[in-house]
């Protein structure tokens, strides 16, 4: 390669040197205002200066240091430092979601309180030190539980949801607990680039604010879209932001220039000021660049020209600003060069110095903060109840109480079950389409609306992924959302929030942040044909492989109040997130045999009870020649072909309901199945990554003996309409063939 070619290919040595030489030559001219006319002062236009300077080194040291292995992670702020502006007049207690490139803008944050070396801090997030008090040395994110700068590692715009569902917390949180854990007139800071703003996700959080806004509510989130005019390599049509955002009701506009403090201080309070005086939600329009490419990795010559790359770097605010401090006389160009080496030195020995810093150096380490379990306290707090009259005065008297009431199907115990955590536990807020008024699509959450409010049970827009970010922002404030996903096929419109965000956060923030959740979810099939497979998805693969979620799934009454008190009470004690998939079909099942024997109504649990964590339900304990191991839908037709199979056959059946589908609970299955030699499983979810596939791995590793063992699933396709649906999913004759042929 030659020196010509190097020097295209590094731009990182162009900007430096750039900011050296403009420095040099600058020529100091009177300034036309002064600073105060723009809202500044001598000291305020020091203070950003320096820390746009500090973000800057920290990125061509990140450069120069990963060629030596020091550095795990390249993606700058440079060209976007304007941001530092946020930095200083954002509040450190204004919750705070950012993207990669706020070095600035984190560097100006942490002035505002004491003890924190923001220097040392990222250099110990470059270099994975499990030091590193953002995650802990599991990923580069800018995060910091002093700032209120709540972690995310999204390179799109995935953050935004859960920005506008804390937005929306502040002001509910006032109006149920009380209990807020920051300032009343707080604001939400949330900050992405232009091309994330195209990303649906970021429209239905747009859109979300709007809405709320257009109602009334009060939603004070501040939007701010770094605008650097192109997305890795695909560029933003110009004036596309602009005219994309000004007109939006509900929704604030402002443009502040980025490049230039003078001018883009005044332009970014105001942006603040509105918001936090109108508590309405604030598009701010930060004109910004991006200098040195997307990354480390990234060869801007490749996909933009020479003339485009320097026009980008003519435009690199450090000149502005380091123009701004000479013109008015704060430093000279030796003294700002000097700050510059002296920054970038201690930049370079800092990062040195984290190099040496210990490491995460085992799989119990890394994994440590991903799913807290304290079964103990779990279980100590599920059988805590409310007191006796307070639940007396909500079911209006005690032969109301859903335990002196006749057995009942599981819609209407798991109605009664909401009422008690919600009488347990006033920080629960229960929301989702058509959940107030009508009550549910099944009449799940009837009269709960009467007997709460609409301070606690509340419709939202049709939108999953507002849903789930909801619920992350009412539980960043304190609140323990339960959020209903109306169907499990509309669920799969939203995954990330649960996957990237909702999962993640007591992971990448090493167990500093989290946002607690029970998801309720009406999933599996066999509606008779109704609906087709919106109505009757089974796949729940994509849920089942996110780590540290809770998936359970009751068959009965009964058992879906124990283990919604289980869930409750984990996230209540380990801040947990879960996802409790309750069978539509047998949300009104009565009948286990036969028309009319009301033997799946189940009495409502006393309180005091509960279902411990992984714990099946075993069907016919003395049974000892065949198991069937199940969940769902498949536990009432496995017992009915265990009857029929039983009249013809002296072998008997045992079933087992897993009831806790992630994790599964291995050392129990594994247990039960070592009774039996004929073992087959009932999963009626797809046959590729089903529940059952699962299953089989626990019996082949801890080397379960059996001479017959079956696995019946659901069909790899989607859930048609009417009677071909029966062709898709397994019924009770595929179970009764699977018995029958275990005999030969």
């Amino acid at each position: 390669m030659s020196g010509n070619q190097s020097k295209e290919i590094n731009r990182a040595e162009v900007v430096d040197r750039n900011f050296v030489d403009f420095v040099k030559n600058h020529q100091v001219t009177a300034p036309k205002q002064s600073l105060e006319f723009n809202g500044l002062t001598k000291e305020k236009l020091l203070d950003l200066f320096r820390s746009q300077v500090q973000s800057r080194q920290l990125d061509l040291m990140a450069r120069i240091l990963k060629l030596e292995n020091k550095v795990f992670y390249t993606i700058g702020s440079s060209g976007h430092e304007g941001n530092v502006m946020l930095g200083d007049l954002v509040r450190h207690t204004d919750p705070a979601f950012l993207h990669y490139r706020s070095g600035g803008l984190m560097m100006q944050r942490s002035r505002q309180i004491g003890g924190i070396d923001p220097i040392w801090d990222t250099c110990l997030s470059f270099a994975a030190s499990e030091n590193d008090p953002a995650s802990g040395g599991r990923h580069k994110v800018w995060g910091s539980k002093p700032l209120w700068v709540i972690p995310q590692t999204s390179t799109i715009a995935s953050h935004l949801p859960k920005a506008v569902g804390c937005a929306l917390g502040i002001e509910l949180v006032q109006r149920t607990t009380g209990d807020l854990p920051i300032p009343d007139d707080s604001i939400v800071l949330c900050n992405f680039g232009d091309a994330s703003s195209n990303h649906s996700t970021a429209q239905g959080a747009f859109n979300a604010a709007s809405w709320a806004s257009f109602q009334g509510l009060k939603a004070p989130v501040l939007f701010v879209c770094e605008d650097n005019g192109i997305g890795i390599s695909v560029k933003t049509p110009e004036n596309w932001i602009s005219e994309n955002f000004k007109y939006r009701p509900g929704l604030q506009y402002f443009f502040a220039d980025g490049l230039d403090l003078e001018n883009g201080y005044l332009q970014v309070k105001r942006a603040v000021d509105y918001c936090r005086q109108t508590r309405e939600p604030v598009f701010l329009h930060l004109k910004t660049t991006r200098l040195m490419g997307h990354a480390g990795t990234d060869f801007e010559i490749e996909y933009r020209n020479m003339s485009e790359l320097e026009a980008a770097e003519a435009q690199d605010p450090l000149l502005q600003s380091a123009a701004s401090v000479m013109n008015h006389g704060l430093m000279s160009a030796d003294e700002i060069l000097r700050m510059y080496r002296n920054i970038h030195q201690e930049c370079m020995d800092k990062a040195n110095k984290a190099h040496h810093d210990s490491k995460l150096t085992t799989l119990s380490a890394v994994i440590e903060p991903l799913a807290p379990t304290d079964r103990e306290k779990v279980h100590t707090e599920a059988a805590r109840s409310t007191t006796e009259q307070v639940r007396v005065n909500s079911f209006g008297g005690d032969q109301a109480l859903p335990e002196n009431q006749p057995a009942r199907h599981m819609a209407i115990q798991i109605n009664r079950g909401l009422q008690d955590l919600m009488l347990k536990y006033p920080e629960t807020v229960l929301f989702g389409e058509d959940v107030a008024q009508k009550g549910g699509v099944y009449t799940i959450t009837k009269q709960l609306y009467k007997k709460f409010g609409a301070k606690r049970i509340f419709n939202t827009l049709l939108d999953e992924q507002t849903i789930l970010g909801l619920a992350q922002g009412y539980a960043s404030l304190g609140l323990l959302p339960i959020p209903e996903i109306q169907y499990l096929a509309y669920f799969h419109n939203a995954c990330d929030q649960i996957r990237g965000e909702a999962a993640s956060l007591q992971f990448f923030s090493n167990g500093q942040f989290s946002n607690p959740m029970v998801v309720r979810i009406a999933g599996l099939g066999y509606q008779k044909g109704f609906g087709g497979h919106f109505h009757n998805d089974n796949s729940i693969a994509a849920i089942r492989d996110i780590p540290g979620v809770i998936v359970a799934c009751p068959s009965r009454g009964d058992d879906a109040v124990n283990m919604m008190r289980t869930l409750t009470a984990l996230s209540k004690v380990n801040q947990r997130v879960s996802l409790f998939i309750e069978p539509i079909a047998l949300y009104m099942q009565k009948d286990l045999y036969e028309e009319g024997d009301g033997l799946w109504n189940k009495p409502y649990p006393e309180p005091g009870q509960y279902s411990p964590l992984g714990s099946p339900r075993i069907y016919q304990h003395k049974a000892k020649d065949i198991l069937i191991i199940t969940y769902g839908n498949g536990v009432l037709m496995s017992l009915r072909a265990a009857k029929s199979f039983q009249t013809e056959y002296e072998s008997d059946v045992q079933v087992m309901d897993l009831r806790w589908l992630q994790p599964l609970n291995a050392k129990a299955i594994k247990k039960q199945a070592e009774k039996f030699d004929r073992i087959i499983i009932v999963d009626e979810g797809r046959r590729s990554a089903c529940v059952g596939e699962g299953v089989i791995t626990i019996l082949v590793e801890h080397a379960v003996k059996y001479r017959y063992l079956k696995l019946i699933t659901g069909a790899d396709t989607f859930t048609p309409l009417a009677d071909a649906a029966k062709l898709v999913l397994p019924n009770e004759q595929t179970i009764l063939s699977a018995l029958i042929e275990s005999e030969v």
